[in-house]
């Protein structure tokens, strides 16, 4: 499968919904923090409390164990692994890939449970996909709307560069 364009060009109005939906997805799984990457490890939105954390760092990280988890989902003849768990003594990391473009990570404690979250992240991811598949629909019109104007040079013929220089 070739690798999806993971450009994003995000408006105003994007970030708000998207910002809108992870913190109703906080709220639901009462989750300590939600963020969202790109496939790069961009930082594109974030909920929740993000103090003493370098989220940064913490979203390439991400963006690399989703590479090595598709690395290793090839070797054993899987597309990918859409889905990874992490379990830790406090916190638990629930990684999820939302419409093969960007990443949905969920940090959550003993206050929720893996069940509520995967369950709320499958509703959440719906509405996050339709969001990202109108955002590259956009960005495909303004190609498409780009390409109809054409190059400003494209109007000038062989005569007219003679007559300037000749």
């Amino acid at each position: 499968m070739a690798a999806q364009n993971t450009n994003l060009v995000l408006y105003e109005e994007d970030v708000v919904r998207i910002e809108e939906e992870i913190a109703r997805l906080r709220q639901q799984t009462n989750s300590n923090l939600i963020f969202l990457v790109d496939r790069d490890g961009q930082l594109i939105a974030s909920c929740g409390d993000k103090e003493d954390l370098d989220t940064t760092s913490l979203a390439s990280l991400t963006a690399g164990n989703i590479a090595a988890t598709g690395g290793m989902a090839k070797l054993i003849g899987e597309k990918e692994f859409s889905i990874l768990f992490h379990e830790g003594e406090r916190d638990n990391i629930h990684i999820s890939i939302i419409a093969k473009r960007v990443i949905l990570v969920i940090i959550f404690d003993q206050r929720s449970s893996l069940g509520i979250v995967r369950l709320r992240v499958k509703k959440s991811s719906e509405t996050l996909a339709r969001i990202f598949e109108e955002v590259q629909q956009k960005k495909e019109k303004e190609g498409q709307d780009a390409d109809g104007l054409g190059s400003p040079l494209e109007e000038i013929t062989d005569e007219d560069i003679d007559r300037l220089f000749g």
